[in-house]
């Protein structure tokens, strides 16, 4: 790897060189990559596909590094990309190389002494959505991206997707699940902006400035990321966004409970003010976005009870499911967000 790297980025540092997995699983694998005896400060970042047999299209590392290459030049914060190698003799897989971004990555909460007061928690919930907005406002055919996907249609390729998700992983039988595949097909909104989307964009993928709580270094894990619908994004975020009290099935983080940070109709406000879109059919998406949880989570129960993911705690899973379904036919009956 190292002599590889050392040509690549055409400096000898590389020649030798210290890896360290810091994330791995079902998704892409991301390694810290040091020059031997070289400080933090010099690393890069390497992501790869997962080892084993892949889905291509699910794992494309030349896709995930043209996302991120093309918003470089965008308000957009992204990690600055390297190299990308597409010659499967180096590591077994195409992978590329960016920089490492330094930043606070909060996954359950925050750290001891960080965003503390009140303002600081909102200013971080404020930004979120802003980048989010910068994001849906980039013009894709001027950075290069106008052939990343398909936007006619999405939303209705979409819930097909992801019914047929379902369909293929029955857990069990689950009437109030097929009831709500149903109902989206059936009520499948007109899109209003094509847009880059992010596919799972959260508060745990992205970078926090370690000085300034309401700064985005990095936005990071493009591997969902296509053309379509902006909305999807937004309802996905509304979904992970537990306020005071919930505990709500999809949450990756309760941090958003916390004094300070906006409602979730606080964010779905700002986010019509920054990008003039029409909240008015959000519920439809939220509705999407329960239905699409439910899916995953249910095809995870059904691969755990056949033998499929040993060494991964799946306890619980199974009991998101029903509160998923509830929540979504809540938005799409009464406009819950």
């Amino acid at each position: 790897m190292g002599p590889y790297l050392a040509s690549a980025l055409n400096d000898e540092r590389w020649r030798e060189v210290d890896i360290e997995l810091i994330a791995a699983g079902m998704s892409n694998l991301t390694y810290v990559v040091t020059p031997r005896g070289g400080a933090a400060d010099d690393a890069v970042i390497l992501r790869r596909p997962p080892t084993g047999a892949v889905l291509a299209t699910a794992h494309d590392m030349a896709r995930e590094h043209r996302v991120i290459s093309a918003l470089g030049p965008t308000p957009v914060p992204v990690p600055r990309t390297l190299h990308l190698c597409t010659d499967t003799e180096v590591l077994g897989a195409p992978f590329y190389v960016m920089e490492r971004v330094q930043g606070i990555h909060v996954v359950k909460e925050f750290p001891a002494g960080y965003a503390d007061e009140p303002e600081q928690r909102r200013a971080v919930g404020e930004r979120l959505v802003d980048v989010l907005a910068d994001l849906h406002s980039v013009d894709y055919d001027a950075v290069g991206l106008s052939e990343f996907g398909r936007p006619e249609g999405f939303a209705a390729r979409q819930v097909r997707r992801w019914t047929k998700q379902w369909d293929a992983t029955r857990d069990q039988d689950r009437p109030g699940l097929d009831a709500l595949a149903a109902r989206l097909a059936e009520t499948v909104p007109t899109t209003q902006r094509d847009a880059v989307v992010h596919g799972d964009y959260r508060l745990d993928n992205c970078l926090l400035d370690p000085a300034a709580p309401g700064r985005i270094r990095a936005v990071l894990d493009w591997e969902m990321s296509t053309l379509g619908d902006p909305l999807a994004d937004l309802a996905l975020l509304l979904v992970y966004w537990p306020q005071p009290g919930e505990d709500l099935p999809a949450t990756q983080s309760a941090v958003t409970a916390l004094p300070g940070f906006p409602s979730r109709a606080e964010v779905a406000e700002h986010y019509a003010a920054r990008t003039g879109l029409d909240l008015s059919g959000i519920s439809w998406y939220v509705g999407f976005a329960y239905f699409k949880f439910a899916s995953i989570v249910a095809g995870i129960v059904a691969r755990s009870a056949a033998g499929a993911m040993a060494g991964k705690d799946t306890s619980g899973y199974a009991d998101r499911i029903d509160p998923c379904v509830e929540l979504g036919r809540a938005a799409l009956d009464d406009g819950a967000i």
